[in-house]
């Protein structure tokens, strides 16, 4: 399948904006967050709501190249329910119950006044009053649907026809992108993006629909900056 001229043109823009200009622009945004937040009690709220428009924006994009293109579809980005809803509950039950172990886990462990791996790396992110805790979950959720779109379903849709990489080529492709957006967290949090990114390429894949690697995007987000407490040493700081 070869893309018409316009559909290249918006896939070059797309890929360029994702793989250079929204790492840098999401590492200099949460840096500055990281200097100002103390000082300025809107800074959270204004980064985040940036964020998710710029999410939604690039995901009304990639339905733009959708749209545009006579060889794309809907399911060739992964927008069409395969699996059966037995299959697909039975899956999103199996994770929560793993994400509520993993939450008790993490409670027993600040409790204990003890580091919790990976934190670090979006400390910055987290909530620290109930409204902030509404924008971080409303981050969580876009993320879920627009990242798994635009990341999962698009790029790969892009790299075998635009490229015409194999499937599993274009994937890690994909996949690199998707690490690169996740700059500022550091090497470290890219490392953790890495395998959780390589999980949702691979339900995907198996699947053929984006719908189980959006709903279990949305709850690992969910977990990780609105369901996790914050370590001991981290509330007292913010109490101060």
């Amino acid at each position: 399948m070869s893309f018409t001229p316009l559909t290249l043109v918006l896939a070059v823009v797309l890929v360029g904006y994702l793989a250079v200009v929204s790492p840098l622009l999401g590492k200099r945004s949460y840096d500055k967050l990281a200097r100002t937040r103390d000082q300025d009690p809107t800074a959270y709220r204004r980064m985040f709501t940036f964020w998710s428009a710029e999410l939604w924006v690039l995901a009304a994009v990639a339905l733009l190249v959708v749209a545009v293109e006579p060889g794309l579809d809907l399911a060739d980005i992964g927008l069409v329910i395969k699996e059966s809803l037995d299959t697909t509950l039975g899956a999103i039950v199996g994770f929560l119950v793993a994400a509520a172990a993993v939450v008790l886990v993490l409670r027993r462990l600040t409790a204990k006044g003890k580091f919790v791996p990976g934190r670090q790396a979006v400390s910055h992110l987290l909530p620290r009053t109930t409204a902030e805790r509404w924008y971080a979950a409303g981050l969580s959720v876009t993320a879920g649907i627009t990242e798994e779109i635009v990341y999962r379903g698009l790029l790969i849709a892009i790299g075998m026809g635009a490229l015409g990489l194999s499937e599993e080529v274009a994937a890690v492709g994909a996949l690199a992108v998707f690490v690169a957006g996740h700059l500022y967290q550091g090497w470290r949090g890219m490392l953790v993006v890495t395998l959780l990114g390589a999980t949702l390429t691979s339900l995907y894949l198996r699947s053929g629909s984006l719908l189980l690697p959006i709903v279990v995007h949305a709850l690992i987000d969910l977990r990780g900056l609105v369901l996790s407490p914050l370590p001991r040493r981290e509330v007292v700081e913010h109490a101060g």
